[in-house]
Order: structure tokens, then sequence, then C-alpha cells
């Protein structure tokens, strides 16, 4: 079998133009956008969804996806774990509501048993990191303060996981560290993070960038254009925010150690970025935090989405952790 040709065009790859200016054009048919589903369903439609606004001035906001079963006792007699997840597309493209997310989020409620929120963020390059840390901060301190009745009635607060997908592992990963140096929460409580194929980078080339250097999913010269759109002009794959394992990196992960919290890192044999995903699991190990590992064989970047089989088989390791933590 013939290895793969390599990606020549990186920006094409992700749909993308670059233009004289150094700002970006998104090609707006590239994704499939889908409407939530908000008004109570029908038993054979089992998981709800509605979007609310979290911030006005940035136009920000978020879906939520809540079990129809849920909605429809009257008298709800169980709050459910929240996971807030955080969508993909190395910080430059994709949005809340595109179907493999949407429909993702959805089985997730559903095989979880969870209130499911999934926050927007700022995209670069027009807003770079850490606007999209900060969006994603700012999401759990609308959950925490929101009169939103599904928020209210159905999310337990006292047992959230902060989850993503890609850029949106790296974004839960940095939003969890934000939010462990924060003040109190309360009555918001973190229990955990789970990174499913996370975005981290680094300047020199790992094993697995170098072996998988033409992967046709999210070869390596695509990442580092994600990260030369996305990291704060002048720095480089080495970043805080694209490295974890450099600067202090190892302290922050003693804080999630002290916090008491587990961690799940979850990623594919084919995706270029597995050797970096198992550093930072390795580490995050040695500075006590309480890590899940969760390797497949075979599987590409982001391979759970849109396969519902795989999908079931991730949310079933995830259902383990999430309810092993429960206080």
């Amino acid at each position: 079998m013939s290895e793969p040709s390599p990606v020549s065009d990186p920006y094409a790859h992700m749909s993308m133009v670059k233009n004289p200016d150094g700002s970006i054009t998104r090609d707006p048919t590239r994704f499939t956008g889908v409407p939530a589903t908000p008004d109570p369903p029908s038993p054979q439609i089992p998981v709800a969804s509605k979007d609310i606004t979290v911030n006005h001035s940035i136009s920000t906001w978020m879906r939520l996806y809540v079990p129809t079963a849920a909605l429809n006792d009257d008298v709800p007699s169980k709050k459910l774990p929240l996971i807030v997840y955080y969508h993909g597309g190395g910080f430059v493209i994709c949005s809340v509501d595109l179907k493999h997310f949407h429909d993702f989020c959805n089985l997730m409620a559903r095989e979880l048993n969870a209130v499911v929120a999934s926050p927007s963020y700022r995209l670069a390059p027009e807003h770079r990191l850490p606007a999209a840390y900060d969006d994603g901060r700012d999401a759990l301190e609308f959950i925490r303060t929101s009169d939103d009745e599904w928020i209210k009635s159905h999310a337990d607060l006292d047992n959230v996981f902060l989850m993503g997908t890609s850029a949106g592992g790296n974004l839960a990963y940095n939003v969890g560290l934000r939010s462990a140096f924060a003040a109190d929460l309360s009555p918001l409580r973190i229990r955990g993070l789970i990174l499913h194929h996370p975005f981290f980078g680094g300047e020199e080339r790992c094993e697995s960038e170098i072996t998988l250097k033409n992967d046709q999913v999210f070869p390596p010269n695509v990442g580092d254009i994600c990260w030369e759109l996305c990291l704060p002009v002048g720095a480089n794959r080495d970043h805080e925010y694209s490295n974890p394992t450099v600067g202090d990196g190892a302290v922050n992960m003693e804080v999630i150690g002290r916090l008491g919290w587990k961690v799940m890192v979850s990623g594919g044999g084919r995706d270029p970025m597995i050797d970096r995903q198992r550093d930072v699991a390795k580490l995050m190990k040695e500075k006590g935090v309480d890590v899940v590992e969760r390797f497949t064989d075979g599987d590409v970047h982001g391979a759970e989405l849109g396969d519902p089989t795989k999908s079931e088989t991730l949310f079933a390791s995830i259902r383990n952790l999430i309810y092993s933590s429960v206080p």
C-alpha cells in the first residue's frame, strides 16, 4: 500500500483562503449547520436541545442538551451530571451547531444520561488565544449564575466535567487550569477533564508527527497553520497554550492533582498528535493527577465524531469516569 500524498495546501485542507493582509476567508459551505430541538419532544426523540445567549457583546452562545425523560418528569427526582463540551476546529473554523458536533452531543446526553452544554467561542485569527479560553471560562460563569430553567432544574452543578475534541480538548484543559486557579466557583464544582484527541503542539516534531506526516485528516503542516493563526503574535508552538509540558506545565498539573480531578486523555493511534497526548498524560500522572488513558489503535484524529459505534464505546468509558467520581 503506497503512502498517501502530503497535503500541499494546508489552507485549502481547512477550506480557508489566506488573504494578502493576513486575514482568512472561510468556506461557509464546508460544513452543515443544524437547528436545535427546543420544544419538548416526543418520547421517540430522546434528547431536547436549545440555544441560549451567553454574552451579547461578543455574540457568544451555547447549545444545551437535556434527555427528554428528565424534561417530562414533572418533579425531577435527581439532577444529572453536567458536561461542558467545547467543539474542535483548530481554533480557526467550525461552530457549535455543525451537524457532527450536534449529533455527538445529542448522543452523549442520551448515552450518559447527562446535561450537555456546548459553548461557542471566538475564532482566530480575528481573536487569537487566549480569547477562546476567556470565552470558555465565561461560559462556566454564565452556567454558575444562570436562571435558565433547564440548567436550574436538571444540571447538577456539583458534578461538572469539562470536555472537548481536538482544539476543544486543548480549550477544556486550559479553561480547567484557569478554573483551578480561580476564586470559588460555588455552586459549580468541576470534578474532572475529558480531553478527546486534544490539539497539542511543539516546535520539534515528535515521532508520531514524523511517521504520520502525510495523514489526510489533520496532518502536522495543517496543525502548524492553525497554531500560526491562533497563538499570540510572535509565539511559537512551544508556547504554554500549545505545549502544556513546557514552562510551568508541570506546576499546573500538580495543582490539578491536588484538586483531586479525574482526567481522561483519549487519542487514536493514527493521529499524528498521539505521542504528544501520551506525553501530557504521562506528565500528569507523574505530578499526581488521577489519569485514565484511552488510546485506541488505528483511529484517526476525531474518529468518534460521525461514527456512532465508536462514539458509544467512547461514552461507555466516559460513563465509568463520571459515575466513579460521584461524591
